[in-house]
């Protein structure tokens, strides 16, 4: 077949895929078939350029610096002739450009292939230099194959540049051509050129990132044992350490080597954010200039790491040097309390002490802002102690407990108090209740293995605070586990904080985040034991601030689980506001304005096009109130 006939034949078939819903015929080479339908769901136009402009940026990077000399030789070699050749970071930004003729260099300007404008797939659709770099892999994309009618008159080939230290793809370079028979015959060009770039990249690395390359090429020449190289700004793993850790994971094995700094030949357990432990063996790395960094070789337990009797990084155990701790003992390790999840350190230390203390009987008073699980710490650390009785909850803030006249001298007959103790403990309706809190307090069932729960400590009237540090002093001298709960540091009377032997602060959501994917898994399960969480709603997930904390996740799941539409939550289930990150308060009509639109994306399936015309506005508009409210979608599947 000859160019011409394959060029209509590759018209017609984009004709006809633009006109229906059925996907692009076989004629079409398989990657141009699937760029196509990227394009067409994300609604980007095919007749004309619209893309993002950002004339500032580092005119010096390492990329630039490193492509200059190999477009130096290029410009010259392909002086006169129809040839442009273009160098992009990883984003599809477009950083230099060389011509060779000037007809070609006006006809590019007028399609906005120029420095300073983005040819990202996303913006333009399907070309070289997108596809490069969506797919990470040289690409050749010729004349009628374009997705935009404006790009048709040029072929292009493009290969990604990746860092020969790190492997990541950096950028990529392309060469844009007139159509012709030479257009094929780019992508070798494209690809020897995009090495060299590689290899001045190479050069322009410092020495201690050479010295940790080497250091982690020999380390893993041989065999497939996990391996990670840990430098400043460096990270290496292949690929049977990189599947199993998370960017947390990378942070707290980085400290633990900077522990074993000092003592090379040394092992330790680290305990990893998903609750596995890994046994860790580190070497120093060092290059010309001194340390470089660390290479570890990695042990992995799939055993849960609180059954294992083997230390943490950083840990004691309570007896000294040879003796050994029970579950729990170590300062970073997980304490499982029943219905609750998370490995975070700070969270390992309260799970840890609530546990403890409920073990021991130590009263204990719970920090944190509401809806971070004060009283569902007491509930999960009672139950953990192997207590027969549910605990007695009783809120003070409840406004029954208010009236001041109830003081430590006025009882009556507990037979008038509420019994039903397995929740809280409250009186009929709205009255208030008899002998007010102190009573309520002393006449809870105490003994051992029972529990009371007082609830904001820091609504307790001045005038009760004598006769309820009273009443809890004497429920403790019985055997019963006292807990308080406190929003935050509060003015309280001496009488009452007396009462307490140890204080713990509940760490809110925000500062806990690498505990999402096992909380959301824990909160599904209440709901429903067969729910499970698609993989882009995490994401989105990590984005939000977390006023409520775990209580207004916890409520967000509830009713994305109850609305979804297939047998797991997906983005589309979540309420428009997440879908956003703004930095400043909205007002009404913002809010409304933003929920708007998330609904007519998610509606859209994330086609801009299209819910640009259900919304009776531009697609440039779209783009625009997007990038106002900070909207992302998930990427199509």
């Amino acid at each position: 077949m000859d160019i011409t006939a394959r060029e209509q034949n590759i018209a017609r078939a984009r004709l006809n895929f633009l006109q229906s819903a059925e996907p692009p015929a076989s004629v079409v080479p398989e990657k141009i078939r699937d760029s196509w339908q990227r394009c067409k769901h994300l609604g980007i136009g095919i007749d004309e350029v619209t893309v993002p402009y950002q004339p500032d940026y580092d005119r010096e990077s390492r990329l630039i610096r490193a492509a200059a000399p190999v477009l130096d030789r290029l410009e010259q070699t392909l002086a006169g002739s129809d040839v442009c050749v273009i160098v992009t970071d990883r984003k599809g930004w477009v950083r230099d450009r060389r011509v060779g003729e000037a007809r070609l260099s006006a006809h590019l300007d007028r399609v906005k292939l120029a420095p300073g404008f983005s040819y990202a797939e996303q913006f333009v659709g399907t070309n070289g230099i997108g596809m490069a770099l969506e797919e990470r892999r040289s690409s050749v994309v010729l004349g009628t194959e374009h997705f935009n009618e404006r790009l048709q008159k040029v072929s292009c080939a493009a290969s990604p540049i990746r860092n020969p230290i790190s492997g990541r793809v950096e950028g990529a370079i392309n060469l844009t051509c007139w159509n012709g028979p030479a257009g094929s015959l780019m992508a070798a060009l494209a690809q020897e050129a995009a090495d060299d770039v590689e290899r001045m990249l190479y050069e322009f690395g410092t020495t201690c990132e050479h010295a940790l390359l080497e250091a982690f090429r020999q380390a893993t020449h041989y065999g497939s044992r996990p391996v990670l190289c840990l430098g400043q700004d460096l990270l290496l793993a292949n690929s049977a350490a990189a599947g199993r850790l998370t960017g947390d994971d990378h942070r707290l094995l980085h400290e633990a080597a900077a522990e074993l700094d000092h003592a090379p030949r040394t092992r330790r357990r680290v305990q990893l954010t998903g609750g596995q432990s890994v046994l860790v063996r580190c070497r120093r790395v060092d290059g010309p200039a001194g340390k470089a960094g660390y290479l570890l070789d990695l042990t992995f337990d799939d055993s849960p790491a609180a059954e294992e009797p083997h230390r943490t990084a950083g840990s004691r155990s309570p007896g000294g040097p040879g003796k050994q701790g029970g579950p729990g003992s170590g300062p970073t390790r997980p304490c499982p309390l029943p219905g609750l999840a998370g490995t975070d350190p700070a969270w390992n230390t309260v799970s840890r002490t609530a546990a403890r203390c409920a073990r021991d009987r130590v009263p204990l008073l719970i920090y944190g802002e509401a809806g971070t699980g004060k009283s569902a710490l007491a509930r999960a650390a009672h139950a953990f102690a192997g207590a027969a009785w549910a605990p007695v909850v009783i809120d003070a803030a409840d406004p029954r407990y208010a009236n001041p006249q109830y003081t430590d001298a006025q009882y009556v007959n507990p037979q008038h108090v509420d019994s039903r103790y397995a929740d809280e403990a409250t009186g009929p309706g709205d009255a208030p209740l008899p002998g007010g809190l102190p009573h309520a307090l002393g006449s809870a069932p105490a003994g051992p293995g029972r529990t009371l729960v007082l609830r904001h400590l820091d609504a307790v009237a001045t005038a009760q605070a004598p006769a309820v540090a009273q009443a809890l002093s004497a429920a403790a001298a019985r055997g019963t586990w006292i807990v308080a709960t406190l929003g935050h540091t509060p003015e309280e009377p001496d009488a009452l904080l007396r009462c307490f032997a140890e204080a713990v602060t509940i760490p809110p959501l925000r500062h806990r985040l690498a505990d999402l994917p096992a909380l959301v898994e824990t909160l599904l399960r209440r709901v429903d034991a067969g729910v499970e969480c698609a993989p882009d709603v995490l994401p989105l997930l990590r984005r939000q601030d977390w006023p409520g904390n775990v209580r207004q996740l916890e409520s967000v799941l509830r009713k994305a689980a109850a609305g979804r539409r297939t047998y797991r939550v997906e983005s589309r289930d979540l309420p428009p506001s997440l879908h956003a990150a703004g930095h400043r308060s909205l007002s009404a009509w913002e809010t409304a304005e933003r929920d708007t639109l998330v609904a007519a994306l998610l509606e859209a399936d994330g086609n801009k096009l299209l819910a640009a015309q259900r919304l009776g506005i531009s697609r440039t508009t779209i783009y625009r109130k997007m990038r106002a409210y900070g909207i992302t979608l998930p990427a199509h599947r």
